[in-house]
């Protein structure tokens, strides 16, 4: 099982509204991001949101990775998720960018898409209905891969087009292309994505075992994928939960239970209104349930259901089984709910030394492995003819590849 952290821009309360408190929030991110890369951690995810308040400010994580990446040498930048609708942005401006950050990280990024999320967001695109972004996603997620892969791309779609033959730059570092990952919530997401060949990307706000029937779908459908969507088979499952591992036994748990600790998922209500609401279904602005009151057994019933692990290293580690045994490929964390930046980079240290090398034993990304094993592209490179006469002539001295062929020394 491998690791990560889920990085989204949350900053509940007044904070939201100070430009400054604003600034520093979006600052201690990245700084947590640069110190997962020290500590073993495999993953970054960066969450993609606009215009939703206090829930996520992280409306441009690609300028975010393209600092991360200068600052880190092992970790993975993913998106969390880049929604795709043609309404939002053309698909061209995916491509790219994706294209451009996989050169920036040398192949250490990772393209998790998805349809959104909530109606209050797109909304502020002028998409007033989200109605066919299932049908948006299924064309725009293939047609990205041609882009990557061909020197001629043009397309003539339901929901867009390119109408006339264009080399989209750059491409992909290396041979091949960044993972490609799906959001999923329901069975048939699960199976949909392993049927494609892609990753699935679960966000958890419920009992672990529920989700045991969902990772089994995808995994069946990953046995004999119906279509690789890319030009290899990205096989594995992440999901999104809570943690709070620190060396002091008793803050992790008074953590846990501290007031406000839920108050995010009641962001979560309040603006993911296309996917099922958490089940005790608090909405902002009504407050969250208070934990206290359930004092040490609601905790412990908490931790047993995994709708959070809370404790020492070796607590954890005992916790982290239930997610091995329902199939868990990676587990990721979002991190900022109730504990302090200090408590946070505290957390990524000590879970990373001492929780991390129980699990993970691979000094490589299972990402990279199957990315490695590509076997080239997956589309032709030109879809018209190619005049055979057409060639350079002359080139600046400074040319990488001369006219004869040959590579500058």
């Amino acid at each position: 099982m491998e690791f990560g952290i889920f990085l989204n821009g949350y900053i509940p309360g007044p904070a939201a509204h100070d430009r400054a408190s604003e600034h520093l929030a979006l600052r201690r991110e990245m700084e947590l991001a640069v110190k997962a890369d020290k500590h073993n951690w495999k993953y970054l995810w960066f969450g993609e949101h606009h215009a939703l308040t206090e829930y996520s400010h992280m409306s441009a994580p690609e300028v975010v990775m393209g600092y991360v990446a200068a600052k880190t040498e092992r970790i993975h930048l993913c998106t969390g998720i880049n929604s795709l609708s043609p309404r939002k942005e053309h698909p061209v401006r995916y491509a790219e960018r994706a294209a451009m950050l996989d050169h920036v990280t040398e192949g250490r990024f990772e393209w998790g898409t998805g349809r959104g999320a909530g109606s209050h967001e797109v909304a502020s695109f002028n998409i007033m209905d989200t109605n066919s972004t299932k049908a948006e996603w299924d064309e725009v997620a293939r047609e990205i891969v041609r882009m990557w892969e061909q020197y001629d791309y043009s397309f003539h779609g339901e929901h867009f087009t390119v109408p006339t033959p264009h080399n989209i730059l750059p491409k992909p570092y290396g041979h091949s292309h960044p993972p490609i990952w799906m959001a999923c919530g329901n069975p048939g997401s699960f199976a949909k994505a392993g049927s494609l060949g892609i990753g699935a990307i679960a966000f958890n706000f419920e009992p672990i075992y529920n989700l045991k029937g969902r990772i089994e779908a995808y995994k069946e459908a990953a046995e004999n994928p119906v279509e690789i969507l890319g030009d290899y088979q990205n096989n594995n499952v992440m999901m999104t939960n809570a943690v709070i591992c620190l060396g002091d036994r008793r803050r992790a748990r008074e953590i846990a239970i501290s007031k406000g600790r839920g108050y995010l998922v009641t962001m979560v209500n309040l603006y993911h209104d296309t996917m099922p609401k958490s089940a005790d279904a608090i909405t902002w602005p009504e407050p969250p349930f208070d934990l206290s009151q359930g004092g040490d057994e609601f905790l412990d019933f908490a931790i047993e259901a995994g709708l959070m692990l809370v404790g020492t290293p070796e607590e954890v580690c005992e916790q982290i089984e239930a997610y091995r045994e329902v199939g868990t490929d990676q587990l990721v964390f979002g991190i900022n709910d109730g504990m302090s930046h200090e408590e946070n980079l505290e957390m990524l240290e000590l879970f990373g030394d001492q929780v991390i090398p129980e699990f993970d034993t691979s000094p490589e990304h299972s990402t990279a492995v199957y990315r490695r094993g590509a076997q080239g592209p997956k589309y032709p490179p030109f879809n018209g003819p190619v005049d055979p006469e057409l060639r350079h002539t002359v080139l600046p001295e400074s040319a990488i590849i001369g006219v004869d062929g040959r590579r500058a020394t």
